[in-house]
């Protein structure tokens, strides 16, 4: 189930930016970054948490919400690549390959980088769903990426160079950075599918606690990951001088935590949702501190 929605979203990506009335250049350096790979973990979620919800409407409301789903990864490809820039993180490698700045210019990343969240709200809005329904749920996702989630969390990271944070900020940092799209996705999914609200706050629990492990495990990958499997440079953070769980914690007391967390995501969702993409968000959290990448 989870590789045919992930290659479903995959067949919809491919698809984009190809009209003729994008500069070459732009809409290049936009799927470059795009299509270069990646778990596509957003739009999965979105469309798993949606069909948990739906019943017998799941395969419907897949198509229906699709676009909704993939625009969440436009949204997340945006931030890796401002992320990368020079003035941010600097980092020169992305998912194995040269970063959007270094395969084109710094001036075209940030364009593309523009591009892809604004566009990513056009895609949206294609979504087969009841407008109202749409509407919050945009809201919802335009919060979660604006100043008060995905970019005020690396506000944040940048304030927090060379700082001791303590663990509680340190938290509400990696929830705006890391998590706050995260749980977007799970929490959009279920709305989407007109869920109850017992079954929306789940899925925003879910989600929550699964963008802290999955924080915590990148955190613990650029301790002891290399850079062929991890595909970005490692030790980057305390190259950085960053706060992070492993510099908090120590490795094994972060790993500890990582599988806290994801046994709260998993505790979030028993007994609210049933099936195989219920199965499947269980497994994915259960799985996440084991990845390697």
């Amino acid at each position: 189930m989870p590789a045919d929605l992930r290659s479903r979203v995959e067949q919809y990506l491919s698809s984009a930016f190809l009209a003729e009335d994008i500069p070459h250049r732009l809409s290049e350096a936009m799927r470059y970054s795009l299509l270069a790979g990646g778990k596509r973990l957003r739009p999965v979620l979105c469309l798993s948490v949606a069909r948990a919800c739906a019943g017998p409407r799941a395969e419907e409301l897949t198509s229906a919400i699709l676009p909704f789903a993939a625009g969440l990864e436009m949204i997340h490809t945006y931030s890796l690549i401002h992320d990368d820039l020079p003035a941010m993180d600097d980092d020169d490698l992305r998912r194995g390959c040269p970063t959007c700045h270094k395969a084109f210019d710094e001036a075209t990343a940030i364009l593309a980088g523009d591009a892809l969240l604004t566009n990513a709200f056009s895609h949206m809005a294609q979504a087969s769903v009841p407008a109202s329904l749409l509407l919050e749920a945009m809201r919802l996702t335009a919060d979660a990426a604006g100043a008060a989630g995905m970019a005020g969390g690396q506000m944040l990271d940048l304030l927090g160079e060379g700082k001791h944070l303590s663990l509680e900020e340190l938290r509400v940092l990696n929830e705006k950075k890391t998590g706050a799209l995260l749980f977007n996705a799970c929490e959009c999914g279920a709305l989407l599918a007109g869920a109850d609200p017992e079954k929306r706050e789940a899925a925003r629990r879910y989600g929550s606690e699964l963008g802290i492990a999955f924080q915590i495990t990148d955190d613990i990958l650029d301790v002891v990951g290399d850079e062929a499997t991890v595909g970005k440079e490692v030790r980057h953070d305390e190259k950085s001088a960053k706060a992070t769980w492993p510099a908090l914690l120590g490795l094994e007391n972060a790993r500890e935590r990582a599988k806290q967390h994801c046994a709260a995501a998993e505790a979030a969702i028993t007994g609210v949702f049933s099936g195989p993409d219920a199965d499947f968000l269980r497994d994915i959290s259960r799985k996440l501190v084991n990845r390697t990448h």
